[in-house]
């Protein structure tokens, strides 16, 4: 069995089913994570969403921004922003079956020395406090106060951990921080502009990953969400966002040996990311 990790899909169907014959995927041995955004922007999200529910055990996705944003535009908390590609979703007849999956998928997955989540972790947190952050949110996520979650989830405020949070504002930090965050300060205070490379970050921000003291740093964290970025693998991270759906590549990594697997992008769609 093999697992694949594979970036930020967002509705680029042809180079993800391309990608799965590179890899030669398996459904019935090997496993994929998905790093979330698996919709939104490319051109067939209505496809990957399909498929990738199908193939049931087989696969592992947390949420990403997109995906949450897809959830949040159903329910009538947010509007279609001008380059979203998300009315076929919502206009398929078995558009509740796919929202009603997606919303019970996990914000973060942990396994023996690997967390996967879209975004990041805030440098306060340990693996298993992340864990019970996120078990927070998705109960309120697959339940009934999942309406009002959606219309209290956008805003950057609070920008910072604090333990004293409750209700919505505690929730909100944790979501942004595992589905928007890229930059904070060695302190944890986020910063949700910046979508650039690592030369133009803000003074006084770091990449949420090379904060000092970080404590998740004894676990590898598998992310997407940066397509600046790039792919970067590290002892203690994968970075496999590489832009496919603006003129780069879908990549996955092999985690048993960190191998890397990669295919173009067939069209380049869109012109800029948003939340």
């Amino acid at each position: 069995m093999a697992i694949f990790a594979i970036g930020d899909v967002q509705g680029c169907y042809r180079e993800f089913r391309r990608l799965l014959d590179l890899v030669r995927f398996d459904d019935a041995r090997d496993r994929l994570w998905l790093v979330g955004d698996i919709v939104n922007r490319g051109p067939d999200s209505l496809s990957v969403l399909r498929f990738v529910r199908d193939l049931g055990d087989a696969v592992i996705m947390v949420l990403g921004n997109h995906d949450l944003h897809l959830l949040m535009v159903a329910e009538g908390c947010a509007r279609l922003h001008r380059n979203d590609t998300l009315q076929e979703v919502l206009a398929a007849p078995d558009r509740d079956e796919l929202l009603h999956w997606l919303r019970h998928q996990p914000l973060l997955h942990v396994e023996n020395d690997h967390v996967l989540v879209h975004a990041g972790l805030l440098p306060s947190w340990s693996v298993s406090q992340a864990a019970a952050h996120a078990r927070s949110v998705e109960a309120v996520l697959r339940g009934d106060g999942f309406h009002a979650l959606c219309a209290h989830m956008y805003g950057d405020a609070p920008d910072r951990w604090d333990e004293r949070l409750t209700g919505y504002a505690r929730l909100r930090v944790i979501i942004n921080a595992m589905t928007r965050m890229r930059v904070c300060t060695p302190d944890g205070r986020m910063e949700f502009a910046h979508k650039g490379t690592l030369e133009d970050i803000p003074d006084g921000y770091l990449p949420w990953f090379e904060v000092p003291g970080r404590v998740s740093r004894g676990a590898t964290v598998v992310f997407g969400h940066w397509s600046a970025l790039g792919l970067r693998v590290a002892a203690d991270l994968i970075a496999l966002d590489t832009g496919c759906l603006w003129g780069g590549s879908l990549t996955a990594v092999r985690l048993e040996d960190r191998r890397i697997f990669q295919v173009p992008c067939a069209a380049a769609a869109g012109t800029g990311l948003r939340r």
